[in-house]
């Protein structure tokens, strides 16, 4: 059968190789006779698995050896927690720059735990743009300061990462990790669900420097604690294989195809054939994310009025484009353009959007 236009937020499209490989392993994986789904996490077959994918992602990310790479589950949302239960200490402050609805849930749940404060924000423009870097507030006193990479809702994205601050850099990275080279110096923590540009949900990747472990309070149940992950090599209790099997392929699909830097190339592509109907359509497609900071994941827009909007997300749907809906918060229409995204989903996109002008205006 043909395979959809797969403009899912997450979780998202999956490379067609990565698939037909773990289709192709899994009734039989590494001729053990079983799954990869059925292995013990304690075999060797697994352990190579597991330690090449965190291997694979200090590769392509040109990781520091004073870093640790852990995968935990929970998804980033539970990051959201763990973040200021172990490095919230009592007389620091946690501060958050406001750009999107993860940042907002990131900070209520610091907010549970300790002081905190709001760097900047972009909640006055419904947020459409990135805060300027020099209008960031921080201080001494800050434990860090936790931004959000890029956001998937309103489609805005950081294009560079010098911020104004001393304190330790904290990021979200769920939804464009890989999609660029990143500076991982720059920052202490950096987590990032895998289910948009990294693999199936189920796992999340945590890179933190590791004198951080020196800092993180003890009186915190055991398996929330970094320092737990990081002594039982992300193994401290079942993790979950299949997604990390997966994790693992499409780390090698990344690296087959030019690492992060071709990655970056692709995904710019990608985007700039859909912003490009966006700036010519005379104003029948209004784009939501100020210009300069535009995402390269996330490309949201919204048409004249609202019944168009409904006749373009049906008919494209007719059309074979999947999940082209914004998000229930904000509305209107959004293409989520990760890494597994092709160009050629994207040019059909663009054709449509096209045509669909040319008959609704």
């Amino acid at each position: 059968m043909a395979r959809a236009h797969n403009f899912n937020a997450g979780p998202a499209a999956l490379p067609v190789e990565v698939l037909e490989e773990a289709q192709k392993e899994l009734v039989n994986f590494n001729n053990t006779g079983m799954s990869v789904m059925e292995l013990s996490h304690r075999s060797k077959d697994y352990e190579a698995v597991h330690n090449e994918a965190i291997s694979l992602v200090k590769d392509l990310l040109n990781v520091p050896d004073d870093y640790e790479v852990l995968l935990i589950q929970g998804g980033a949302s539970l990051q959201f927690s763990m973040i200021p239960m172990n490095f919230l200490t009592n007389g620091k402050t946690a501060n958050y720059i406001l750009t999107g609805s993860w940042s907002e849930k990131a900070l209520k749940e610091a907010k549970a735990l300790g002081e905190t404060k709001i760097g900047a924000a972009s909640k006055d423009s419904n947020y459409t743009y990135i805060p300027d870097r020099n209008s960031i507030e921080t201080s001494s006193n800050d434990a860090y300061v936790h931004i959000t990479s890029n956001n998937t809702i309103f489609g805005t994205q950081y294009h560079d990462f010098d911020l104004n601050t001393t304190a330790p850099l904290f990021a979200d990275m769920s939804s464009d990790i890989l999609s660029k080279p990143i500076p991982v110096d720059r920052f202490s923590f950096i987590y990032a669900g895998a289910q948009k540009n990294l693999g199936p949900s189920g796992v999340t990747l945590v890179i933190m420097k590791k004198e951080l472990l020196e800092q993180s309070k003890e009186n915190i149940p055991t398996l929330l604690k970094y320092n737990t992950h990081v002594e039982k090599n992300s193994l401290y209790h079942t993790p979950p294989t299949f997604a990390i099997y997966m994790l693992n392929k499409v780390l090698h699909w990344i690296k087959d195809n030019g690492g992060a830097a071709g990655m970056q190339i692709r995904n710019k592509e990608k985007a700039e054939l859909l912003y490009d109907v966006i700036d010519n359509s005379g104003g029948f497609y209004n784009g939501h994310a100020q210009e300069e900071s535009r995402s390269y994941m996330n490309v949201t827009f919204n048409l004249e009025n609202e019944d168009l909007n409904q006749k373009f997300l049906m008919e494209a749907k007719q059309a074979g484009f999947v999940g082209l809906n914004g998000h229930r918060s904000v509305g209107g229409c959004r293409a989520s353009i990760y890494n597994a995204v092709s160009v050629e989903s994207c040019k059909a996109l663009k054709d449509f959007m096209i045509d669909f002008q040319q008959k609704n205006q």
